[in-house]
């Protein structure tokens, strides 16, 4: 356990988010339940260590059905390689169908649409006749299918056991076969998840293939990237062969589609394999396959599962259900499966001039979903991996750098512009926040100004604020329907109305960058620039609302029919303001006016009466039903901070009944996740406001507070970024009839704001909360609330 390194959390005494709904609410102020001392000593003898292993906790089939995305098979954190199961869901895995088409490399956690599944491999018997693998798929059923962090199993329809294991550059593959002398393993090089331009598969001898894949696409066709492969078996193969499109030729040691290698197992019916992976060339797969190389299956297996012990018992948890306990686990898992490392075991890696560099004093990062992780997925690994976590904004910085612009969504090697907005400052912003830019402050800031200011050139493949002409000119992106785009991806004129939002809360957290740097006129232009989201305002509807070129409202004038959103309507985006929540509420009518409006949005009324169903039948309806609604949608990033918005209008308590609320949609199944992961997203929501530390101004240094689900929370940081090393977060007796907060003490000294800034959290050990049946008069002053970006 790496007790001087990283924070451990003990999360004890946990209650099942599904029944923390039970009691109506009341104004008046409770007194406090017990003494603080009674309460603390309470909580330590709940969170008495236990001597199971950590990962047995974690079920990685949750949200592999229903559109989570997820996928089941074996990474290590942060991994290079992702080594799980393809059953013809156009992002990898779905639960509910029965044929694996083979074990790809490449897999990202939660995307919402098919990319990476390379060189998908299938153990087979008998003659090679096909080579397509929607045809040779082999049939399974879920009886004969294990999971855990770092492995996967399955016994195929065919007989044959599959199981994968993984390092950081290599998926490690075994394969238990019938006794036959054609057992076969198929490399199909030429059948992703995703368009294939072109792909190379060499034999280079009796125990080793080796592959080139060029491939593109990820929502729409974007910029092609190479990924290259070789394949070491742990014996010689008996006989091979190559195909080309459906033609199958024996003997042959090139070939543009496939390979297929045959074993002799009539006496040892295991064959194994080791895979490497490198995005830079066919050189740096074989450095990956010597530094990685080289141990049996169980080995690997045993280390991949030390790896994620290691990080996970960081969070250690203590009882409640085992429900509860796995789902917490299991989304505390899946928020540390990306991004994911990009340079070879000798440091180099491909950047995005799509030439050769060498990371020097880091780890290149890549895979950049930032639209959706800079609001919760981020936050969290500043907090539990800040070492991983600084390396990753570097490379998103050396992105600038070696590319000319900084990215929007980065897959690989190439950016594809999905998504709008301005995503990355406020990820940057938040890396310089928790201080994790030491040494490249001014680099950043440099390549953010850039960013913020202008627009990529054409010959860039990147689009940036693709409005920001306008925005500077007029105040506000315009929504042009219909426009055609110049690059590939999305674009900020489909989604004027939100892009403007979004550019100006970036706008915001640049400001507070600029100002710590001493920009100082700089940041008093990007702090009035992030007051443009009242140029949106529409004060005849009293919501947000696009604005076309010539500067007219556009779009129909219901906020619940309204265009020119991204994934979501103008009842959802009205929220998305947090660093001018007290100015956006003010538009709007005042708190009053805005508690009414939150009431509606979230249901409350019925939320009160049966939070589970409320979540389930009036929030929830359908894993991409984004728009025609006036309710909460918690499936997806729009809304994700909304929860908290009850804080900066006086009613705290119903922020910590909502987000109770939302927390019923995580379950131990399938099923249990709450829309697309979008690359630990999703699962960082759900561990952050189990806590009850959140963060509601994403790329600035504010955690907003709400009652945790959990007893007892013991954080030790990292002391590089954290010299107080501790942490502790306390709530005896939080349950279903005791949820809400009566006061809070931070190291023993009332406290009484619904907010701690990163600096708080440095500097204190315990924050300790009071919790009772009803709400109270804590947290409801004005200067209680998180204070405005100004």
């Amino acid at each position: 356990m790496r007790w001087t390194r990283r924070l451990r959390l003990c999360v004890a005494g946990a209650v099942t988010a599904s029944a923390l709904f039970a009691v109506p609410v009341a104004q008046a102020a409770q007194a406090a339940q017990a003494a603080q001392a009674a309460q603390a000593a309470q909580a330590a003898q709940a969170a008495q260590p236990s001597d199971a292993q950590l990962t047995d906790l974690v079920n990685p089939f949750i949200g592999t059905e229903n559109e989570g995305n997820t996928y089941p098979g074996a990474a290590v954190p942060f991994g290079m390689v992702q080594f799980s199961p393809d059953t013809g869901h156009n992002t990898g895995y779905d639960y509910s169908q029965n044929h694996i088409r083979g074990f790809s490399l490449i897999h990202l956690s939660g995307v919402g649409c098919g990319l990476g599944g390379d060189l998908p491999v299938l153990p087979t018997t008998g003659d090679v006749t096909e080579t397509d693998y929607a045809k040779y798929a082999a049939e399974f059923s879920h009886d004969n299918e294990e999971a855990s962090p770092g492995y996967y199993k399955v016994g195929l329809g065919s007989g044959i056991d599959a199981e994968v294991t993984a390092t950081e550059r290599t998926g490690v593959q075994r394969y238990t076969f019938p006794a036959t002398d054609k057992a076969n393993v198929l490399l199909n090089a030429g059948q992703s998840l995703h368009k294939k331009v072109s792909t190379q598969v060499e034999i280079l001898d009796n125990r080793t293939v080796r592959t080139a894949i060029n491939g593109s696409g990820f929502c729409q066709d974007t910029l092609p990237y190479t990924v290259y492969t070789i394949t070491r078996f742990d014996r010689p193969f008996t006989a091979y062969g190559t195909w080309d499109g459906d033609t199958v030729t024996a003997g042959s040691k090139t070939g543009r589609d496939g390979a297929y290698l045959r074993f002799d197992t009539a006496k040892d019916r295991t064959v194994e394999a080791t895979t490497a992976l490198s995005y830079v060339d066919a050189r740096g797969a074989a450095v990956n396959l010597r530094a990685e190389g080289g141990r049996s299956f169980d080995d690997v297996r045993s280390a991949a599962n030390r790896a994620w012990e290691d990080r996970l018992d960081d969070v250690r948890a203590q009882g409640g259900s085992d429900s509860l306990r796995r789902t917490f686990y299991s989304s505390l898992y899946r928020s540390f499966l990306a991004p994911n490392i990009g340079s070879d075991a000798d440091g180099r890696y491909t950047g995005w001039d799509q030439k050769v560099h060498r990371a020097k004093g880091f780890t290149y990062y890549q895979n950049w979903s930032l639209w959706d992780t800079y609001r919760t997925q981020s936050q969290l690994l500043t907090l539990l991996a800040p070492r991983e976590a600084r390396d990753m904004a570097i490379s998103v910085i050396k992105i600038d750098e070696e590319a000319g612009w900084l990215p929007k969504w980065g897959y690989g090697t190439v950016e594809t512009n999905i998504m709008t907005g301005d995503p990355v400052t406020p990820f940057l912003t938040n890396a310089y926040q928790q201080g994790l830019l030491g040494g490249y402050e001014e680099q950043a800031y440099r390549a953010l100004k850039k960013n913020a200011d202008g627009v990529p050139p054409a010959n860039s493949p990147a689009v940036g604020r693709e409005a920001n002409k306008e925005y500077l000119a007029n105040g506000f992106a315009p929504y042009i329907k219909g426009r055609p785009h110049v690059k590939p991806g999305d674009s900020d004129y489909d989604h004027g109305a939100s892009a403007t939002l979004e550019y100006a809360l970036s706008d915001a957290m640049l400001a507070q960058m600029a100002r710590d740097l001493g920009h100082r006129v700089d940041a008093e232009r990007y702090a009035a620039r992030s007051q443009s989201y009242r140029n949106v305002f529409d004060a005849s509807t009293g919501f947000f609302r696009a604005r076309d070129a010539s500067g007219a409202f556009a779009g129909p004038a219901d906020p619940a029919q309204s265009e020119g959103f991204h994934e979501g309507t103008a009842w959802q985006y009205q929220w998305l303001v947090p660093q001018d929540l007290p100015g956006m509420i003010d538009l709007i009518g005042g708190a009053h006016t805005a508690n009414e409006r939150l009431d509606s949005f979230f249901a409350y009324e019925q939320l009160l009466k049966d939070p589970a169903k409320t979540a389930r039948e009036v929030w929830v309806n359908g894993p991409y039903d984004y728009y025609n609604a006036d309710k909460y949608n918690p499936q997806n990033e729009p809304d994700l901070i909304a929860p908290y918005t009850y804080l900066s209008t006086g009613q705290p308590w119903k922020t910590t009944d909502v987000v109770h609320a939302a927390l019923t949609l995580f379950t131990d199944a399938p099923t249990g996740m709450t829309g697309n992961d979008d690359l630990g997203t999703m699962s960082a929501w759900n561990v952050l406001s189990s806590i009850g530390i959140f963060p509601v101004q994403p790329g600035y240094d504010t955690w907003g507070l709400s009652t945790p689900v959990f007893e007892r929370v013991d954080l030790t940081l990292d002391r590089r970024y954290y010299p107080r090393g501790a942490l502790t977060v306390t709530a005896p007796g939080t349950s279903e009839d005791d949820r809400y907060i009566q006061s809070a003490r931070t190291d023993g000294t009332a406290y009484d704001r619904t907010y701690l800034t990163t600096d708080a959290l440095r500097s204190l050990r315990s924050l300790a909360f009071t919790v009772g049946p009803r709400p109270s008069e804590w947290g409801t002053s004005a200067q209680a609330a998180p204070p405005a970006l100004r």
